[in-house]
């Protein structure tokens, strides 16, 4: 695995495999690498020549309060996880090269992004998007890979890869989780044991609202509120939201069907985590990890 660091030595090193008649594979990260990350490599790899992953903690996308400063950050294991799992280059840009000065321009999600998350952390979108844009623009991948655990910003980068005419392809890959049903998530490393246990109320919340649509419920309403009932028993937990959307735009709907997403919200302790499951696909499809 190679590593580079500046702008335009990632884009000299992809250029260079396009015309050797290589397929560039991208997968775009925060770092804080999992399992989940490493999913998503064997995704790119399956579809590509070269797996590319980016290590970035993007500034734009957190808001006051919110914990940039404090986001896990371990360049080191991240490497050794990258080079384990496939990555032929590994590109770790600077803040100061990503952002030279404060962006005039951005991206703007439009009324999806300001839903669920987006009414959550205002502006969180329109961060997400302006840097994958700029990180597409550098790369110039033939396909990105990225989280169903994400799926508003799965939707909302689709969105923007279609309207603006993106030479892109873009795959969405299975949620994974561990043996006890807790999305991976870079985040789960602030929760204290306690914290730990009690954060599976999400992925129990999803498994009710998912037997509800099973059992024959086509309220979302209804759907939405056997989850919500699970998240309000478990001390410790504050519900965000919970929600039954459509999986373009991620409005609400009145009536659930196949393809509606359930997602919920909830801070549980200091930290706050999200999840989702699309009604008729349910939970099997997500890779489970050894506990």
């Amino acid at each position: 695995m190679d590593v580079v660091v500046a702008l335009e030595d990632v884009r000299a090193r992809v250029r260079d495999a396009k015309r050797g008649g290589r397929r560039v594979g991208f997968v775009p990260t925060m770092g804080a690498l999992h399992e989940g990350h490493l999913s998503l490599v064997q995704a790119a790899r399956a579809r590509a020549d070269l797996a590319l992953m980016s290590i970035f903690v993007n500034p734009l996308q957190f808001g006051a309060g919110e914990d940039f400063a404090r986001y896990p950050r371990d360049p080191v294991r991240d490497r050794g996880l990258a080079e384990r799992s496939g990555v032929n280059l590994l590109w770790m840009p600077e803040a100061s090269a990503m952002y030279p000065e404060p962006p005039r321009v951005t991206v703007s999600p439009g009324p999806a992004g300001e839903r669920l998350e987006g009414a959550s952390r205002p502006g969180h979108f329109a961060g997400v998007l302006t840097v994958v844009l700029k990180l597409f623009a550098l790369v110039e991948p033939d396909v990105a890979v990225f989280g169903r655990k994400d799926f508003q910003q799965a939707a909302l980068i689709r969105a923007m890869v279609r309207d603006l005419n993106l030479p892109v392809a873009i795959v969405v890959a299975p949620t994974v989780r561990e043996q006890d049903g807790l999305a991976l998530s870079s985040r789960n490393v602030y929760l204290e044991p306690p914290a730990r246990a009690a954060a599976t109320v999400l992925y129990r919340a999803l498994c009710r609202g998912v037997e509800a649509y099973r059992g024959g419920e086509r309220r979302a309403a209804a759907i939405a509120e056997a989850a919500r009932g699970v998240l309000a028993g478990q001390r410790g937990v504050t519900p965000d939201y919970v929600a039954c959307a459509a999986p373009d735009d991620l409005a609400p709907v009145e009536v659930a069907d196949a393809a509606t997403v359930l997602a919920v919200a909830a801070r549980v302790g200091g930290t706050r985590l999200i999840d989702n499951v699309v009604l008729g696909a349910g939970l099997e499809g997500d890779g489970h990890i050894a506990g």
